[in-house]
């Protein structure tokens, strides 16, 4: 569940409890997204891949739970609960997500 403040400056979410694996592929629920920020929470379900790509803007994933590999300038990456990973403007990833995987990508 998330609670957005009143006035729209704060919010709390357990993004466990958003996780959402009931359609196949990936799920992106937005948090907060404004002219400087935006944070969403990915859900991919076990067996997804994304190929690789890159994004024009720095981005990071927190991981909140499963496990996934991140391939990022060729170096594969394990991705499990707690693992950070920053990513600058433009780098080249690909993402395979071996079990139920749901991430805070900012």
């Amino acid at each position: 569940m998330v609670y957005p403040s009143k006035n729209n400056t704060e919010m709390t979410a357990n993004l466990r409890e958003l996780a959402d694996y009931t359609k196949p592929g990936v799920t992106r629920k937005a948090l907060v997204q404004d002219e400087q920020n935006n944070f969403s929470l990915l859900c991919l379900t076990a067996g997804t891949k994304l190929p690789e790509h890159t994004a024009s803007r720095h981005i990071s994933v927190t991981v909140i739970e499963g496990r996934g590999l991140l391939t990022l300038q060729g170096r594969e990456i394990t991705l499990q609960p707690g693992v950070f990973v920053y990513l600058p403007a433009n780098t080249p990833h690909a993402l395979n997500a071996l079990e139920n995987l749901a991430f805070l990508h900012t």
